[in-house]
């Protein structure tokens, strides 16, 4: 109940924010005369040290007190300390305080202080400042009790790194209608404990607010809960947390009691009877089983890129995280850079565009790795790359690059021997195990040599699916374009269009089909055929595979040779073909059989002749 106060307030108080938002809603102050502020009495001091508080002195103690009981942060000044009146105002740009911690700081504008003619007292809703705290020698004391806007002290208190048990409360928000009784409180356990006269309280800049109201259906208990709780027995609950109830029907009115802003709508509601009710009482019940196994939940995207970042990691590549945007030339250099994809407002001036390829990033990062130390990186990426401004124009991308000796077989300097530098075959061994780990043909694919302009053009190339549909692109950077991204050192990388991959046709059942292995002993046999310089190994191989597509299950080039005993313009490949009988064992009439459409296929599509 409130203390009758013994004459006027002598310090007055002032709301002065002038043509800006105001930061207080509301200030209480009262001054008590004539107290003795000594130890707090045993009682109240347990109670503190029980939640970890240290007991200071009796003034100290009851605006902690009251701070954990009531949820009500208070601070009291020496009034003697106290020079004129208290004006309630943003701080001025280099004002400096001495707070109570011991440390001195800085204030903005954007901060709200109470001052006197002195300067600044107190840091709003955070921390009282050094100059008028209370000690043993005080004997007049000025209780404030103030509401403040939550956002602005949790941005003055991270601003000035400071962490308090008032800070915590009134950026989360308190009750605003215990202001007033707050200061009251204060005041009767000061006059208790520490004696002293009270004056007559100051109150400005408060208004009552109004009470939240909201429509509550009876049945949403058992809607949310599946439990029926009786009508009387849920507002019976309501009205005992302090809820206001009105109405007859199935759906009442409940005021919200002004210490739970945390009450939004029905279903908070609901929450606060089953709390009160038993949340024991809701029945277990089991999740469903669905008798078949569930459906494919993630799109093909999905799953390919899943599959594409565990390849690239399978195969010692570690994954990055680079920006959208990059300066303008690099977008030039990798076919970005027009006006479609500049950014209107650039986070900082050289990210102006939308990224068109991963690489640029990826080259970026791999040369900070190199000037701090680590020069043989070999990092991947699986994002997206903007060809305009359309969401058709936005591409799914697996891009990965390596540096220096980052090869998959290892790197760096050994005693058994030094690493080589990373070329386009590393390149091209990644790109193609991502396109096998998406599900791509990869014995379909048509490798052709070349790549996009910042590929060195003798060391790049393109890998197809037939004649229009590019997958891929790989190979070692032209020196040009690294010296344009500011990057060095031995770099080569690859980029393979996901989203391009065509659907694998749909199968009939999703049984996996019966493994079948010939019981016949697979056959090796190695061609030589002397082609066209011209002529690429791939066109060779796939001419040879197509021989018998039955009984050849690989063929691999192992080597290469060119000179004088060829012929002007000719070189030799020589091929290695895997063999495997499926149903008797090959005769000598059966190899040979074989030997001559492989030597007649070759010749067909490549004009090579077997050399002798």
């Amino acid at each position: 109940m409130p203390v009758a106060g013994d004459g006027k307030m002598p310090v007055k108080v002032t709301l002065d924010f002038g043509d800006t938002p105001s930061l207080c809603r509301g200030f209480a102050l009262r001054q008590v005369r004539g107290v003795k502020n000594g130890p707090s009495p045993k009682w109240l001091q347990q109670r503190l040290i029980a939640i970890g508080l240290r007991p200071i002195n009796a003034l100290v103690d009851i605006t902690n007190y009251i701070t954990f009981d009531r949820g009500r942060p208070l601070h009291v000044f020496d009034a003697a300390k106290v020079k004129g009146d208290l004006v309630v105002r943003r701080a001025r740009q280099g004002e400096k305080i001495l707070a109570l911690d011991g440390r001195e700081y800085e204030l903005t504008p954007e901060m709200c202080v109470i001052a006197d003619d002195n300067g600044v007292e107190s840091i709003a809703g955070i921390m009282g400042g050094e100059h008028s705290g209370c000690d043993e020698t005080t004997t007049d004391v000025l209780i404030e009790s103030a509401l403040w806007e939550p956002l602005n002290i949790a941005r003055t208190g991270r601003e000035l790194g400071i962490i308090t048990d008032a800070r915590y409360r009134f950026e989360r928000g308190v009750d605003p209608e215990f202001m007033i009784a707050g200061m009251e409180l204060a005041t009767h356990m000061i006059v208790q404990l520490c004696g002293g006269t009270p004056t007559e309280g100051e109150v400005v800049g408060h208004r009552p607010e109004p009470a939240k109201v909201i429509a509550f259906p009876l049945s949403e208990v058992r809607r949310l809960t599946g439990i029926e709780v009786p009508r009387d027995e849920s507002l019976t609950i309501l009205k005992r947390l302090g809820f206001s109830v009105s109405g007859e029907g199935e759906t009442v009115e409940v005021s919200v009691p002004s210490w739970r802003p945390d009450v939004e709508g029905k279903a908070d509601l609901v929450e606060e009877v089953m709390r009160i009710h038993g949340v024991d009482r809701i029945a277990a019940a089991p999740m469903v089983s669905h008798d078949a196994v569930n459906g494919r939940i993630l799109t093909t995207l999905q799953i390919r890129t899943r599959a594409a970042k565990r390849a690239l990691a399978v195969r010692g590549m570690m994954e990055a995280v680079t920006w959208s945007f990059i300066p303008q030339r690099h977008a030039a250099l990798f076919g970005g850079g027009t006006p479609a994809l500049r950014l209107a407002n650039p986070i900082a001036a050289d990210m102006s565009d939308m990224r068109p390829s991963l690489l640029p990033g990826l080259v970026a990062a791999a040369q900070r790795n190199a000037d701090r130390g680590f020069s043989d990186v070999a990092l991947f990426e699986v994002s997206a790359t903007y060809d305009g401004d359309r969401p058709e124009d936005q591409r799914r991308v697996a891009a990965g690059i390596r540096r220096g000796t980052a090869k998959m077989e290892g790197q760096g300097r050994h005693w058994a021997g030094n690493a080589e530098p990373v070329g386009v075959f590393d390149a091209k061994a990644d790109a193609l195990a991502v396109l096998e780990a998406c599900g791509a043909p990869v014995d379909k694919l048509q490798i052709e040599a070349g790549g996009p302009d910042w590929y060195h053009p003798g060391r790049s190339g393109t890998i197809k699916l037939g004649p229009k549909i590019v997958l891929g692109t790989f190979g070692e950077f032209h020196p040009k374009t690294l010296e344009a991204l500011d990057a060095s050192g031995p770099l080569c990388g690859f980029e393979i269009f996901i989203d391009v991959i065509p659907e694998p046709k749909a199968k009939p059942t999703r049984t996996k089909p019966r493994l079948d292995v010939s019981p016949f002993q697979a056959v090796k046999r190695d061609f030589a055929f002397v082609v066209e310089k011209d002529v690429e190994a791939g066109v060779l191989t796939r001419a040879a595979a197509a021989a018998d597509k039955r009984l050849i299950t690989g063929v691999r080039v192992f080597d290469v040779f060119e000179g004088e005993a060829i012929g002007q313009g000719k070189k030799s490949i020589a091929i290695e073909v895997a063999i495997q009988p499926l149903e008797k064992t090959l005769t000598d009439e059966d190899f040979e059989a074989l030997a001559a459409r492989i030597i007649e296929n070759v010749g067909k599509q490549t004009g090579g002749v077997l050399r002798g």
